[in-house]
């Protein structure tokens, strides 16, 4: 009769198990950003920013994003720092216009994220380091940048196109 018993359990357990492993997951799409830096120069007058029409080949830092696009919903930026020496991170921002450049204050290097609308971040990361942001995005074009001073202007952002 415990025998019985135990195995009864087990099968409930074992069921149980096996029903919540097979109901569907609404996983997050994933973005692999990568920012980096060829030098840790860095060189706001070369004025990088976006829609700024300056000349990207002399960036001499980058911000990657795979994929560049995703359906809309709940999207994950897996960010890792792969430069050798200097901190970075990444903003995410609205970029409804993409002809217009973002507000920025150049006394401190920075573009003003409460007017370009700030809608979280993956903050201060060490070399070598990640951090994930998980967001839910409706369609539209949203800029990923840095905003460690100096560093957007010298080509620290990227666009990505949500459907």
């Amino acid at each position: 009769m415990k025998t019985l018993a135990i195995r009864s359990l087990m099968f409930a357990a074992s069921t149980l198990a096996l029903l919540s492993y097979a109901q569907p997951s609404y996983a997050a799409y994933l973005v692999h950003v990568t920012v980096n830096d060829t030098t840790a120069d860095i060189n706001p007058e070369l004025k990088l920013g976006m829609a700024m029409n300056g000349d990207m080949s002399k960036a001499t830092m980058s911000l990657k994003a795979v994929p560049s696009s995703v359906p809309a919903g709940e999207v994950t930026f897996q960010v890792t720092n792969a430069s050798k020496g200097t901190v970075h991170e990444m903003i995410l921002s609205p970029a409804p216009d993409m002809t217009k450049a973002l507000p920025y204050n150049a006394n401190e290097s920075r573009v003003d994220e409460e007017k370009a609308e700030h809608l979280g971040e993956v903050s201060e990361l060490d070399p070598g380091k990640s951090g994930a942001l998980t967001v839910t995005l409706k369609p539209g074009t949203y800029l990923l940048y840095c905003n460690v001073p100096g560093h957007y202007m010298s080509g620290m952002w990227n666009t990505i196109t949500v459907k």
